[in-house]
């Protein structure tokens, strides 16, 4: 670092978990750009002043991940149309003095999906598991990608109505609880995402729904990336299912803010090596 470094960060609590400092740093480096990414643990009566902070010191801008991405919004100049909709920030870029608010987890999602299907979205049934941001961000994003349909099962059904309830000017969307969901057929649907943290490290044997329920017709989705197998999608593979894990969607999240501070595209295959061989050595 020198007089002319240009800082960025992530802005959460907890965020000593973190893999982004590492992954934008390495990508920094690699195109030669004077730039630092540093995790800032920002507790929830702090979170204003911190974003005052953004502008007083200059940042190029900051991520921001959980417990920040609906409260933030508060303190912006701006706010893009799509996070508008999805109704979180997860970007903010600092244009000379004005704070705009980005999110870039469903476009992630999205770019992340169509690399590994390798399949139109348009005409897609989707069953989202999970009614929470990230499962905001993922409807929102699909339905502006054209999927046909969506159900939204969660335990609490009232939460899944709510997210059904906000994509319905852009798509087919109902709402199930688990419980009901779990006492159902075969899912005769394209797409299966889980949204929730059901599988995550240490509960890596739990799953977040009935395996009776998953068929070699499924693409399996689990936005969870540590394990990078999760049960859900080991039991997938059993059974003939495409599956995919969420590093592809921490990566191209991280890319797309990596683009709105910079504009240049970064080494997306660097970023996620980084990542990579943080999870094998963790």
């Amino acid at each position: 670092m020198d007089s002319k470094t240009v800082l960025t960060g992530i802005f959460g609590y907890p965020v000593g978990h973190s893999m982004s400092p590492l992954m934008h740093n390495a990508a920094f480096q690699a195109l030669g750009l004077n730039y630092r990414y540093g995790a800032f643990s920002i507790p929830g009566h702090s979170l204003k002043s911190a974003v005052e902070g953004i502008r007083a010191l200059g940042f190029r801008g900051v991520n921001v991940t959980i417990p920040h991405k609906v409260e933030v919004m508060e303190y912006l100049d701006e706010i893009d149309d799509e996070a508008l909709q999805i109704g979180a920030v997860n970007t903010i870029v600092n244009e000379n003095g004005k704070l705009i608010g980005y999110n870039t987890d469903g476009q992630g999602y999205v770019c992340s999906l169509l690399q590994e299907w390798e399949t139109p979205l348009s005409g897609k049934k989707v069953v989202i598991l999970g009614a929470g941001g990230a499962a905001r961000a993922v409807a929102v994003s699909l339905a502006r990608h054209g999927v046909k349909e969506m159900v939204i099962a969660n335990r609490s059904v009232e939460k899944a109505q709510g997210l059904a309830e906000h994509v319905q000017n852009l798509v087919k969307a109902s709402a199930i609880s688990m419980e009901d969901l779990n006492r159902g057929k075969k899912l005769e649907v394209d797409l299966l995402i889980n949204t929730t943290s059901v599988g995550m490290y240490p509960n890596i044997h739990n799953v977040p729904i009935s395996l009776d329920l998953i068929h070699d017709g499924l693409m399996i989705s689990d936005l969870i990336y540590n394990p990078l197998n999760t049960e859900l999608l080991i039991k997938g593979k059993e059974v003939g299912a495409k599956t995919m894990n969420g590093l592809g969607m921490f990566i191209h999240q991280g890319s797309l803010a990596f683009e709105l501070w910079t504009g240049m595209k970064p080494p997306v295959d660097l970023m996620k090596e980084t990542v990579l061989k943080q999870l094998k050595n963790s």
